[in-house]
């Protein structure tokens, strides 16, 4: 259970679904660890939580040792730092593809496999990793963010595998449209009417219910679940649905 004593970290903390969490994780007792870029924006979140501020650019290979180093014990470790990037993936600079892997993919790899031996010998712990239905789905011109989300759903499930019966649970969350500054960041904005963005903070009391719960997988809205089973049973209809619809 989450409370006092609980160590959290929480990655791209500044705003949005990371600062929702962070809050979502304080109101429960927990200490948390907000890490991002952006020193200013990360306090305003962390000093009225009570939290700590870890400024770091996740993109850069040592981030993640330092990140672990001034955590301490990490008790639940949330990877939520991600870029987006919108348009026609042959018409993408190929410097644009490797910030977006190394902040989506690589630095969730290497955050992790600092954290998760001390988590195996302590016997608890929870890592939470913050997919997208992007990642089960695939979406027109989001092809590098769409794999790189994907890469984080299979990353879960090997990680399971690995640490079952070991006390620590891995958790894999896949938001629809939130509500936040990612399409503002990643210069494009959100284009369809339907579905309409939820609130950072629905996704937050999910992400934590999810790990209180010990659940493999959380998906918010709840009614994604389906589409994404129904593409595992039958891509090529629900493939051709997308493009109808999309």
């Amino acid at each position: 259970m989450i409370g006092p004593g609980t160590t959290a970290v929480v990655t791209g903390g500044s705003s949005g679904i990371g600062a929702a969490t962070a809050t979502e994780l304080a109101r429960r007792g927990a200490g948390v660890v907000v890490v991002g870029r952006d020193g200013r924006a990360l306090g305003d979140v962390a000093v009225p939580l009570g939290g700590r501020v870890c400024v770091a650019d996740l993109a850069e290979p040592e981030a993640a040792d330092r990140v672990a180093g001034e955590a301490g014990d990490v008790d639940l470790l949330v990877c939520n730092a991600g870029v987006g990037w919108a348009g026609r993936f042959a018409e993408m600079p190929p410097e644009d593809i490797d910030r977006l892997v190394r902040v989506n993919l690589l630095s969730v790899l290497h955050l992790v496999r600092a954290v998760l031996p001390g988590m195996l010998r302590r016997g608890h712990g929870h890592v939470v990793l913050v997919s997208s239905i992007a990642g089960c789905m695939g979406v027109a011109e989001e092809a590098a963010y769409s794999a790189s989300k994907a890469g984080l759903h299979v990353l879960a499930g090997s990680l399971r595998h690995e640490v079952a019966g070991r006390g620590v649970g891995v958790t894999v969350v896949f938001p629809g449209v939130v509500d936040t500054a990612f399409f503002d960041r990643r210069g494009a904005p959100y284009p369809r009417r339907r579905p309409r963005p939820v609130p950072a903070e629905r996704v937050a009391r999910a992400l934590v219910a999810g790990v209180e719960r010990r659940r493999a997988e959380v998906f918010v809205p709840g009614w994604l679940r389906l589409p994404a089973r129904l593409r595992g049973l039958a891509p090529g209809p629900v493939d051709a649905l997308q493009r109808h619809f999309g």
